[in-house]
């Protein structure tokens, strides 16, 4: 399968994170996370689009229900992504190696 995102660094299970690590870009551990969160939101939408692009090709639009029947590229196609790192495990590792771009947007009082 040939994805936009890399996957193959991210922890596939729980894992306990320094929290120096975390908050070391920010100094403000709240920050660290929203932006963590943030990037794991974009990822789970990317993904959710990829694998719903991928899953129409095996739509049948029959009318009848009679007809149900598995095709296995789809159950694989399906249990790659099953297997893929979750998107809070993947925006964390690309935290933590600095693939993230974030910045501070000033907002001036006299833009109000």
């Amino acid at each position: 399968m040939n994805t936009k995102l890399n996957y193959q660094d991210a922890e596939i299970s729980t894992k306990t994170t320094d929290k120096n690590k975390v908050d070391e870009k920010t100094n403000n551990i709240y920050e660290a996370i929203s932006i963590i969160a943030k990037r794991s939101n974009q990822i789970n939408t990317d993904l959710k689009k990829e694998l719903v692009e991928k899953l129409e090709e095996f739509a049948t639009h029959n009318e009848s229900l009679e007809e149900v029947f598995e095709n296995k590229e789809q159950i694989e196609v399906s249990k790659f992504y099953e297997r893929l790192p979750k998107p809070h495990a993947i925006a964390m590792d690309e935290w933590l190696k600095d693939k993230i771009y974030f910045r501070h947007t000033q907002q001036d009082d006299t833009e109000l």
